[in-house]
């Protein structure tokens, strides 16, 4: 009986596992930011007259731009696998205590990294109501 709810609980988790991995969802076409504007000049040497492309300082902006892009997703869908790892020990527990206790830990970890997650983020949107101070943009000043 306990090897049915176990392949039973398998079955279900890596299906919906690949229901979520098939399915396309607008927000992976997402593309990083390109280096244009502050980040890349166009330069033309003189002899040549041809343009090139030269890095500036301010590049630091949108590689740190492209950074939280990729992270923030990756965060996230963390958070989300260790619910469903969490979930997934307890359902497959069996009234065992340390596999309940291990089960809990997971989740209590998962839910820790949830709001520790959105805290930060709130914690900068206060900072910026109380001093006026966008600190949710990293900017370096130009010349």
């Amino acid at each position: 009986m306990k090897m049915k709810r176990i392949f039973g609980g398998l079955l279900i988790f890596l299906s919906t596992v690949y229901c979520l991995l098939s399915t396309p969802f607008p927000v992976y076409a997402l593309q990083p930011e390109k280096w244009i504007g502050d980040c890349v000049v166009k330069v033309t040497p003189a002899p040549s007259g041809e343009e090139f492309e030269v890095a500036t300082i301010q590049g630091f902006e949108c590689l740190f731009k492209n950074i939280v892009r990729i992270l923030t997703p990756i965060a996230g869908l963390a958070v989300f696998i260790m619910f469903i790892v969490g979930a997934f020990q307890l359902i497959t527990a069996g009234g065992e205590a340390k596999q309940i206790q291990k089960a809990r830990k997971t989740l209590t970890a998962a839910v820790l990294g949830l709001v520790v997650f959105v805290g930060i983020w709130f914690i900068l949107l206060l900072i910026k109501a109380i001093t006026g101070v966008d600190v949710t943009k990293f900017e370096i000043p130009g010349p």
